[in-house]
This record gives C-alpha cells, sequence and structure tokens, in this order.
C-alpha cells in the first residue's frame, strides 16, 4: 500500500496582467479541490523569472502550498542561495529543482550548475532540509540522454544529492512508467516518482509540445486525433477518456500520486479529478 497520495497542479507564470488575472481564477477553482501543492515553471528569461517569483508569491500569500520550479540553466550560485532566501521568507516550504533546457551554443556563461544533481546539493548546503525538494523523472528518457541506462544513473544521482521526490514527464504509456519505476528501484532509489499527467485539449499544441520534450504520443492516439481534425468538442471527449484511463491504470497500481500540467486552465484537469473521484491530498 502506498502513503497519502500528493495530488498537485502546474502553472506557468502569466505575461500580461490579464494573464495573470485568468490564473488568479484558475487558482480558485483548483484550490477548491484542495491539492497538495501547487508548482509554477521558472524561465530562462529575466522577466520570466520575476513572473515566477510575482505567482509564487501571490499563491503563497493566499495560504496555498506552493513550490517554485529552480533551473539550472543561466543561473549562479549567488542568485540561487538570492532566490532561496527570499522564497524561505515567504515560508516556502518545496522546490522543484531542473536542470532545464540547454540554451542554444551554450558555454560557460550558461550558469554555475551543469545538471540538476549539482543544484539539489547546493541548494540542500545552502537551506538544511527546510525545503521538500522535487526533480524531474523521464519514464521514456530525457531526449538528450546518450542512453537509457545513463538516464536512470542521472536521476539516481539526482536522489542521492538529496531530492525527497520526483515528477515526471508527461506520458501516455504507463507499462513506460511501470517499468522506470522498477528500474530505478534496482538502483537503490527508493523516493515517491509521481507521473505527470497532460490532459489532451489541442492535438497540434500537444504534438508540438511532445515532438520538443521527447514525450511519446502513441501511434493509434496520434491517429484517432489527428481523424478529429479541427472538431474541439471530439477531440477533448476522446482525449479525456484516453486521459482517465491512463490515470486510473497508475492509481491502480498504487502511484503516489498525480501532477496535472495544467496549462493554466482549471477545467480539464477538474473533469479528470471528477472522473477518477480525487479526494484531497490532505
Amino acid at each position: 500500500m502506498t502513503t497519502q497520495r500528493t495530488f498537485s497542479f502546474e502553472f506557468f507564470p502569466p505575461k500580461t496582467p490579464e494573464g495573470a488575472q485568468k490564473l488568479r481564477a484558475v487558482r480558485a477553482r483548483l484550490a477548491a479541490v484542495e491539492p497538495a501543492f501547487f508548482s509554477v515553471t521558472f524561465g530562462a528569461g529575466g522577466s520570466t523569472r520575476e513572473g515566477t517569483w510575482s505567482t509564487v508569491s501571490e499563491i503563497a500569500q493566499a495560504g496555498l502550498t506552493v513550490a517554485p520550479h529552480i533551473s539550472c540553466m543561466g543561473t549562479t550560485r549567488q542568485e540561487v542561495a538570492q532566490l532561496i532566501g527570499r522564497y524561505r521568507a515567504q515560508g516556502v516550504r518545496r522546490l522543484v529543482a531542473l536542470r532545464g533546457d540547454m540554451p542554444s551554443g551554450a558555454g560557460a556563461g550558461a550558469g554555475d550548475f551543469r545538471y540538476a544533481n549539482e543544484l539539489v546539493q547546493f541548494i540542500r548546503a545552502e537551506s538544511g532540509d527546510w525545503f521538500h525538494i522535487e526533480v524531474a523523472a523521464y519514464p521514456e528518457f530525457h531526449p538528450q540522454a546518450r542512453s537509457a541506462e545513463e538516464d536512470l544513473r542521472n536521476f539516481a544521482r539526482k536522489v542521492a544529492a538529496g531530492a525527497n521526490s520526483a515528477i515526471t514527464q508527461y506520458f501516455y504509456n504507463s507499462d513506460a512508467y511501470f517499468r522506470f519505476v522498477d528500474e530505478v528501484h534496482k538502483l537503490g532509489v527508493d523516493v515517491p516518482i509521481v507521473p505527470g499527467i497532460m490532459p489532451i485539449t489541442n492535438y497540434a499544441q500537444l504534438a508540438r509540445f511532445s515532438d520538443t520534450c521527447g514525450a511519446e504520443i502513441p501511434r493509434w492516439i496520434r491517429l484517432r486525433l489527428q481523424g478529429f481534425g479541427d472538431d474541439r468538442k471530439s477531440i477533448r471527449a476522446f482525449g479525456l477518456d484516453v486521459v482517465t484511463d491512463l490515470c486510473e491504470q497508475l492509481l491502480s497500481v498504487d502511484a503516489p500520486g498525480l501532477h496535472f500540467y495544467t496549462m493554466n486552465q482549471a477545467e480539464p484537469a477538474l473533469e479528470l479529478w471528477s472522473r477518477l473521484g480525487l479526494s484531497a491530498s490532505r
């Protein structure tokens, strides 16, 4: 049996006042189901980083648990130390530590951290056990990994550096997740690995994301989605069925929770929540 499951939602920082207002409404709807936390992504640009800070601060001030992302790319030790100090002052107790996307042509000026395990180790050295640290997991393996074995070892290094748990890249093949968990268990990794869940609402957008991040859309799903053309209603209905079935498979074998990539929308995640009959994480 698994321990208390963790259900959470991910946002990206809005870029406009209108986007910020919309996200407040989305957050209020999702907060009603009492997730364990909200995470907020972290971009490579300075304005995006400030957007992350503003979004995280607002969520924290609302009395909700928030987990800001921190990325290695373009980040110095001094910047990370200052940032986690600011978060700590806000009462933030969770972080998501990531390597992040490697900028094109990145060299020595890309930042002080090359890999996520170095970032995790630094945060632990600076803050002790203050933060619950999440790291990323890739059931279908990181697109830049030289081999599956190397990717498994990289994940184990992140956990050994001090990570408490992990959130996966989204996937639609449950066997990939089960096999990944089995393989890292063989390496002595025993932290919770929470599946990342991407609702299907827009095929063109999903295909673009998946081609970029290496998440596989199984052929049968691609063909069905392509067959719907511009019929958004049918795409959403089919996607809801597919992702509900995936979540049911994961929860039936005691996955330690679900992390929903919301794309700053409430309805798709809430439809899944209702279909699955989920209850609050706490």
